[in-house]
């Protein structure tokens, strides 16, 4: 992306108290200051060099790669087999994805903008997608979705992928980048942009009658069927404001609590203020974020008669070619696997 530049300079606030500040995320520093409303950036996606031929040169056949097959080419660099996949058609080694967003937003505003965290995440989903057939077919819910980017790569493989976020102008910035990319990136999936307000109880209240031009982002009720039945649930850096985020998890809790099981993939970045009451540098966004989450070691030490609604895993991502070519990715940025338990733990003696 031509005004790309690796820095850091994303929402930090506690609150929405300064709804009128305005943030530059660190993807957009060193663009012209006279950038101040819509810009349309380009992202290349491109396969890695060192990534190996399909499973066909391997004598294996389209299926059979559901995870890489190690090796290691003349450099010691990793090599990557390259998956088949028939639902991507046409599929090539580069291809670009046209994204609208601001360059600065107010920080309620941020989903105007593309985030580090969204393009960690959007490496990732392309990662799977391309060694394994985890997403083909399937229906998706993107939360917090912003500018749409990640939700929009996963639809060249899913069956269904429901872009959701509040306000109008990020759901109308976000329809705009569908509306540049469902035809040049071979989407398969059916994209729908949805609003969905995490201060209001899942589920949304859906329209009455067939009238999309007056209530383009609300919902019908076999649209809200559908994402309770959602294999896989995606956020990316909606983590920076702590009424935020107890909003995103009660959200999340009641929607991963009904229909089938499903499985959040969040990628968030941890944002570092000096705290007068610690009289230190601390992430305390990232820390009320961990609060919420069990994970399988802490499990395993639950007392009895202890709640544990959500379970997570830290995704080791350091061995995923960075796809999206026009950002760095910094140390400060994880990926995390989610799931719903909801149950009470027992001792096991």
């Amino acid at each position: 992306m031509e005004c790309s530049a690796p820095a850091a300079s994303p929402p930090s606030s506690g609150n929405d108290n300064g709804s009128d500040e305005q943030v530059m995320s660190e993807i957009h520093l060193g663009c012209p200051p006279r950038f101040c409303g819509p810009h349309i950036s380009t992202f290349t996606v491109s396969l890695p060099q060192d990534v190996a031929h399909s499973a066909q040169d391997h004598g294996l056949g389209n299926d059979a790669l559901e995870s890489p097959i190690p090796g290691l080419d003349e450099d010691g660099d990793l090599l990557l087999p390259r998956r088949t996949s028939r639902n991507v058609e046409g599929s090539c080694d580069r291809y670009c994805v046209r994204i609208q967003h601001n360059i600065t937003s107010s920080i309620p505003n941020v989903g105007l903008q593309v985030w580090r965290a969204e393009l960690v995440l959007s490496d990732f989903i392309l990662h799977k997608a391309l060694c394994s057939s985890e997403f083909d077919g399937v229906i998706a819910l993107e939360l917090g979705a912003g500018t749409g980017l990640v939700g929009l790569l996963l639809a060249r493989t899913a069956k269904t992928v429901f872009l959701t976020d509040h306000g109008n102008e990020i759901l109308d910035n976000c329809a705009k980048n569908v509306e540049l990319n469902i035809e040049s990136l071979n989407c398969q999936a059916t994209v729908n942009v949805r609003e969905l307000d995490w201060f209001n109880a899942w589920p949304p209240k859906a329209r009455i009658g067939e009238s999309p031009s007056t209530q383009r982002y609300s919902w019908t009720s076999r649209e809200i069927d559908d994402a309770e039945n959602a294999s896989f649930l995606l956020a990316a850096d909606v983590i920076y404001s702590d009424d935020l985020t107890d909003a995103f998890f009660s959200t999340l809790e009641r929607l991963m609590s009904r229909g089938s099981a499903k499985v959040l993939y969040m990628a968030l970045e941890k944002r570092y203020n000096f705290s007068l009451s610690d009289l230190d540098v601390v992430a305390n966004g990232y820390s009320h974020f961990r609060s919420y989450i069990k994970d399988e070691d802490e499990i395993k030490s639950l007392e009895s008669g202890t709640m544990a609604n959500f379970v997570g895993k830290r995704m080791d991502f350091s061995q995923i070619p960075q796809y999206v070519r026009e950002y760095e990715r910094g140390h400060d940025v994880e990926i995390w696997q989610i799931k719903y338990s909801g149950t009470e733990f027992k001792n096991r003696t």
